[in-house]
């Protein structure tokens, strides 16, 4: 008699089992509105050119990884932002400030990519002019050289346009790719 609610659990747990994908597939959402789009994909692993500033904060120098996303360029984008803000494993520079959390990225037919980011990347940018060029193209070069599918990126603060990032670069407009700071 005692074995029974037992047994009850563990078919319920059987069944819930049926239903969820197994471990090595990742949740993908395909840029759409519609919860129909959700699907389960297996995860694509890529070697990707993320831009972080040099030792001497002066240009944009390339760490190579293996990064694993959903099939589609919003989820690699998101991948790739997420990796930007984890920082550099080797001795490079974050070009994002710690504590900067992704709210969003959205990725449109046309090439435009938008990307959402929380409050701190303002709050805790240690400033300059130079600095928030080479925070602004680490994000925008990582994004563009990496996925094809994106032509330009385009900054958001906390779900609204901003002037600039931290007083000097203008971002009220998409911006393209700038191989001139790279080295």
């Amino acid at each position: 008699m005692h074995f029974r609610p037992l047994i009850f659990f563990l078919e319920i747990g059987w069944a819930l089992s049926l239903l969820l994908p197994p471990p090595h597939l990742c949740w993908a959402v395909s840029g759409s509105d519609d919860p129909a789009a959700i699907q389960t994909t297996p995860a694509i692993a890529s070697e990707v050119h993320l831009y972080f500033a040099d030792d001497n904060n002066s240009f944009l120098t390339t760490e190579q990884r293996k990064i694993s996303h959903g099939p589609n360029a919003t989820a690699f984008a998101t991948a790739i932002i997420r990796a930007l803000i984890e920082g550099p494993r080797k001795a490079l520079v974050r070009t994002l400030p710690a504590g900067t959390k992704l709210r969003a990225v959205y990725v449109l037919s046309d090439g435009r990519c938008f990307v959402d980011l929380s409050a701190a990347v303002r709050r805790k940018h240690p400033g300059g002019c130079h600095t928030e060029l080479l925070t602004i193209y680490s994000v925008v070069n990582s994004l563009i050289l990496n996925i094809a599918e994106i032509k330009t990126v385009k900054l958001l603060i906390n779900g609204t346009q901003a002037l600039t990032l931290a007083g000097h670069v203008d971002i009220q407009s998409a911006i393209a790719a700038n191989m001139l700071l790279i080295r």
